[in-house]
């Protein structure tokens, strides 16, 4: 792998990464990505922009070439080799609500959704009349510009520099990097890139970038090595890819299309088969291991049922709550402070013989859970809502323990309903958690019994309501 800046196209030559082939990561299309080229443009004045810019030579402040010619001769004229490679935008100006740009973008990817985009034949639709303004002005053919926009990509960032340095923080500790402490105003790593590209040294791979490190006294002082990071993602946050700070990524991105599984693809047949090889290998590394579970709640209800409670391994999880923090289920000592669950039970279909838990900790489920039980489940009996003493919201779970502590006492209810009532048949779940909670109610999976797991349509391109996802045990 070798990262530098300052060099590359012209247009695209701020940032450049050389992946390694076998430690890559994939493209949208689950392609190895081999070489990344990014354009940052940071403005002082917020604002946004659309489609007609990116044709437009002063959106990038210059005379006579925009944007888009810029990448056209990118990918013919660096290296003569266009494969493998990505062009990134990266901006603090954002695409306009308004402009049929933004419907593009990938929400996961950030590269542009072409089967949208040559959706209509004619010039009349909105895409109709982008690609029109794009081919006249790049003098192409739809095949010619299809070909081109796939490897771009647009991506903003709307964080402060003060989130950004927060941000770096755990990238640096576990680069065995010096971190600046947080009182200090100035940041060496602002002032030491600028040294280092007056001196001509733009470009490292990893023994040069550690070597020059060294010499510049930014190697941490009796840093241990950082522990086993092992992630797994079904979506991606542009600013934060797994891969620059895990030992090992399972991607099952380019499984997805947003939020909905790809027609081709399967979470029994596909998706679990994958995690599970993964999570079992990870195993093998030691009794205390840590995931980065950038996931769909199933999976991450899945990777619990994989590593059990029997497993025998203690499972840390990095939970995003306003921030990264690591969860584990003995961060803390158990209090009789944490919060506990206000369970309710519903009845519906006498002879029925399924069960439904509708679990509500971020935000409540249990009205679209009713209605999807009315209309698709004609076999639920019961319904049991779970919802924390207080309310559901994104602070409700306090630590990895409480996590830990909540889903064994969800589990032990759920368990108790099915026996005192001879509920045989499924449990239908429906979660609206963090991911660390599915993660160790999922490890209870074989006590809760043959459990189906349902995702949400949050974008509501498929009706707008929940779709059966996974089913533990796989038998299959």
């Amino acid at each position: 792998m070798r990262v530098g800046f300052e060099g590359g196209p012209k247009g695209f030559d701020d940032i450049w990464v050389d992946y390694e082939p076998a430690r890559g990561i994939q493209d949208q299309n689950g392609s190895p990505l081999l070489r990344e080229h990014i354009q940052c443009k940071w403005h002082v004045a917020p604002n946004t922009y659309g489609y007609a810019e990116l044709v437009d030579p002063e959106f990038i402040n210059a005379n006579a070439v925009s944007l888009l010619q810029r990448l056209r001769k990118a990918r013919t004229g660096f290296a003569g080799n266009d494969k493998g490679a990505r062009y990134r935008l990266l901006s603090n100006w954002r695409i306009s609500p308004s402009d049929p740009l933004r419907q593009l973008v990938h929400q996961r990817s950030h590269t542009l959704r072409l089967d949208l985009l040559y959706s209509t034949a004619t010039e009349r639709s909105a895409m109709g009349a982008i690609r029109k303004l794009w081919m006249d002005h790049l003098g192409l053919d739809e095949s010619e510009l299809r070909a081109m926009l796939h490897t771009l990509a647009i991506s903003e960032a709307t964080d402060s520099l003060d989130d950004t340095r927060h941000a770096l923080d755990p990238l640096l500790r576990i680069a065995g990097l010096r971190r600046p402490p947080p009182h200090e105003s100035s940041f060496v790593y602002d002032d030491v890139i600028f040294h280092w590209m007056a001196q001509g040294r733009v470009e490292f791979d990893a023994a040069t970038l550690r070597q020059t490190c060294d010499k510049e006294g930014l190697l941490a002082e009796g840093a241990e090595p950082g522990p086993m990071v092992f992630g797994v993602k079904s979506f991606e946050h542009s600013s934060d890819k797994l891969e620059d700070r895990c030992t090992r990524v399972l991607n099952l991105v380019p499984h997805f299309l947003e939020r909905q599984i790809r027609p081709e693809a399967d979470w029994g047949d596909t998706l679990y088969p994958a995690l599970k090889a993964f999570l079992l290998d990870a195993a093998k590394t030691g009794d205390r291991i840590r995931l980065v579970l950038d996931a769909h709640l199933t999976l991450s209800f899945a990777a619990g049922a994989v590593l059990n409670i029997k497993s025998g391994r203690i499972v840390e999880i990095e939970q995003r709550v306003l921030g990264k923090v690591i969860w584990a289920p003995d961060d803390r000592p158990a209090s009789d402070q944490e919060p506990g669950w206000v369970f309710g039970t519903e009845s519906f279909v006498d002879a029925g013989n399924d069960i439904v838990v509708a679990v509500s900790l971020t935000h409540d489920t249990a009205p679209k859970v009713r209605d999807y039980v009315t209309s698709a489940l004609p076999n639920v009996k019961t319904l049991l809502t779970a919802a924390p003493v207080d309310g559901p919201g994104a602070r409700c779970v306090t630590s990895g323990h409480h996590a830990f502590a909540l889903a064994e006492s969800l589990a032990a209810k759920i368990k108790a309903i099915r026996e005192t009532n001879d509920l045989t048949g499924q449990v239908h779940l429906f979660v609206a958690a963090p991911g660390g909670f599915s993660f160790y109610l999922g490890q209870r999976q074989v006590s809760v019994g043959t459990v189906t797991l349902y995702e949400f349509d949050f974008e509501g391109g498929r009706g707008g309501s929940y779709r059966m996802a996974l089913t533990l045990p796989v038998t299959r």
